[in-house]
């Protein structure tokens, strides 16, 4: 088993990506390293980073391939990365999966597990979908914390995203299409590529995750 164990988590939005990557972080000890969440950290360090980060979202627009990067190699200094990652959200383009490699060097990604599940599952997922606005948290119109508008963590307010309304959902499944998707088979090519079907309970992904893992001779 490799030193270090670096997980790609691939999959359409609202596939359960998030769930299952801190469940594979507890599972393996190791962070769980989202592209949202050190966005939202940089921003609030107010570092180099963060400032430009700040004024690229103020300004309305994507933080670009190179800054991504960079944040992820800063998160990868950290002690608790030593032993390896979940990632999740990135990498989001080829041009970020080829800098990832870089970036790793020897060893390089562990394997890429793609989360399937169908346009229509995740439509209704993220359209059902509540967010809190402070610290991430993700619930369901049925759960109470949705229903009350205050988030059980942290009492954020809970709401529904803008990109999760019908319209917004459509165009970001188009981009992922566009922009992620081409990452399948990329990771296909260099034979680090196992499929899970993500439309099924959470304990069963998880289980299914552990063993594609497991049968890589990853754990």
């Amino acid at each position: 088993m490799s030193s270090r164990l670096i997980l790609v988590v691939l999959g359409k939005q609202g596939a359960g990506k998030g769930t299952q990557c801190k469940r594979l972080a507890a599972d393996f000890a190791i962070p769980h390293v989202s592209t949202g969440d050190i966005l939202r950290a940089a921003v609030k360090e107010q570092n180099a980073l963060g400032q430009q980060v700040k004024a690229v979202l103020d300004a309305g627009a994507l933080v670009s391939d190179d800054l991504v990067i960079a944040l992820v190699a800063d998160r990868f200094t950290q002690a608790d990365a030593a032993g390896g990652a979940v990632l999740d959200g990135f990498p989001r383009t080829l041009a970020q999966a080829q800098a990832l490699d870089t970036l790793l060097g020897d060893g390089g990604v562990s394997l890429c597990i793609n989360l399937d599940v169908s346009t229509v599952r995740v439509v209704e997922r993220l359209s059902a979908r509540r967010v809190c606005q402070e610290c991430g948290a993700i619930y369901q119109v049925n759960d109470i914390s949705a229903i009350s508008e205050s988030c059980e963590n942290c009492s954020g307010d809970v709401i529904q995203r803008a990109d999760d309304q019908p319209e917004a959902i459509t165009r970001r499944l188009d981009a992922y299409e566009r922009d992620t998707a081409p990452l399948v088979e990329y990771y296909r090519d260099k034979n680090l590529l196992a499929t899970v079907d993500g439309d099924q309970s959470v304990d069963a992904v998880n289980a299914d995750l552990l063993a594609v893992i497991s049968a890589r001779g990853l754990a």
